[in-house]
């Protein structure tokens, strides 16, 4: 490569690509909008698949270190009525495999495993245009430009990159989750914990339902998921946490408060978070110089694919770089079509929240895990 390869966005794909480039002797530069790795909350737990997140990270040399950030007994799970019965009680299977770890921690050890200075903190982009013959230039809120001749968009749902390859953009699911934490819940908030158990606790019911997870320290991470358009949401001050908490929780009247207290107690403010997706076929053609990963390419409702789809793009397309280092155009048309075909694949195979939230939940979960 004759200039560094520009990566925009320092989440896991991105990351990845850049360690394992590091790897090749390849030069990278990373470009993220967040002032530094602490700007914000990285998201809760992740299970790393042992067919493509966990190949990912041993292509980039962190196996090891990954094993070190497992949290053991994470993949138990229980499913409750809105009572606070329990109807179904599925312990950790001891084996670990697709273990649970804490996305924050992941991302740190990606950083970690890179040259100090790849990463470059605070650079928002503004705009990017294409200057031809597989040239690019990025123009970023901070006043800096730069032009490259290998541009890669990991920077997530709303890609400032991906419209240069692609008129698509995320369309709304009807789905949307409000996120808090209560922190240090075996001491602070007992009861909760022991209603979470000791990994995830579902309560769902069609249209609306309570998720939490135990985390490192015994914190307890909450999503409350509600089907509603939003426009209903407008009408909820979130810069209000407290007025924003009382509306949202309105929504389980009835349901058990020791469920309801992991909305009401939460120790963070609440966040609001549209769930968006892109088409499951999403591809576009061969655009010289530039290409995309992640949620930039195929973003999904959650479902446990996509933080392993990152990390797994990110392996393949730093192999396919290192493989035709003087011919990137092959590179990229290598790494675009395996990945149109791999991703299609398993966002089709995967749950869907309206399979989670649907008319005949939990009965058809409970089916699921008990084979009846």
């Amino acid at each position: 490569m004759t200039t560094p390869v520009t990566i925009i966005g320092a989440g896991l794909g991105g990351l990845l690509l850049a360690r394992v480039l590091h790897l090749h002797g390849i030069a990278s530069e990373v470009y993220e909008a967040e002032s530094s790795p602490s700007a914000r909350m990285q998201g809760g737990l992740l299970d790393i698949r042992d067919h493509n997140g966990q190949p990912a990270l041993e292509v980039a040399g962190l196996t090891e270190e990954f094993r070190k950030l497992i949290l053991e007994g994470r993949k138990a799970m229980r499913l409750l009525d809105r009572k606070g019965d329990v109807l179904l009680d599925v312990p950790d299977d001891g084996t670990g495999g697709n273990p649970e770890v804490q996305r924050g921690e992941l991302r740190q050890m990606l950083l970690d495993s890179l040259p100090v200075g790849t990463v470059r903190w605070g650079h928002k982009v503004g705009g990017v245009r294409s200057l031809g013959a597989g040239r690019h230039e990025v123009a970023f809120a901070n006043g800096a430009i730069l032009v490259t001749s290998l541009l890669v968009g990991a920077d997530g749902a709303w890609s400032r990159v991906r419209p240069l390859l692609s008129g698509t953009t995320p369309e709304y699911t009807g789905f949307s989750f409000v996120e808090t934490h209560l922190f240090d819940g075996d001491n602070r908030h007992p009861t909760s914990a022991k209603i979470v158990g000791g990994g995830a606790m579902m309560v769902l019911e069609p249209g609306k339902g309570i998720v939490a997870h135990r985390e490192r320290g015994g914190n307890l991470h909450t999503w409350v998921m509600l089907d509603r358009p939003q426009n209903w949401f407008a009408d909820i001050d979130f810069t209000d946490p407290g007025a924003a908490t009382a509306r949202i929780v309105q929504e389980f009247d009835g349901w058990a408060p020791e469920l309801t207290a992991l909305v009401t107690d939460g120790e963070t403010p609440p966040v609001l978070r549209h769930i968006h997706t892109l088409p499951v076929e999403h591809r576009w053609h061969r655009t010289a110089g530039v290409t995309l990963l992640g949620d930039a390419a195929h973003l999904t409702a959650p479902n446990g694919e996509g933080a392993n789809l990152a990390l797994y793009d990110g392996a393949e397309l730093g192999k396919a770089i290192a493989a035709h280092s003087h011919d990137t155009e092959s590179a990229l048309a290598a790494y675009e079509q395996a990945m149109f075909v791999r991703t299609e694949a398993a966002n089709a195979e995967a749950p869907e929240l309206r399979d989670l939230l649907g008319d005949s939940t939990p009965h058809n979960l409970i089916n699921a895990f008990t084979g009846s």
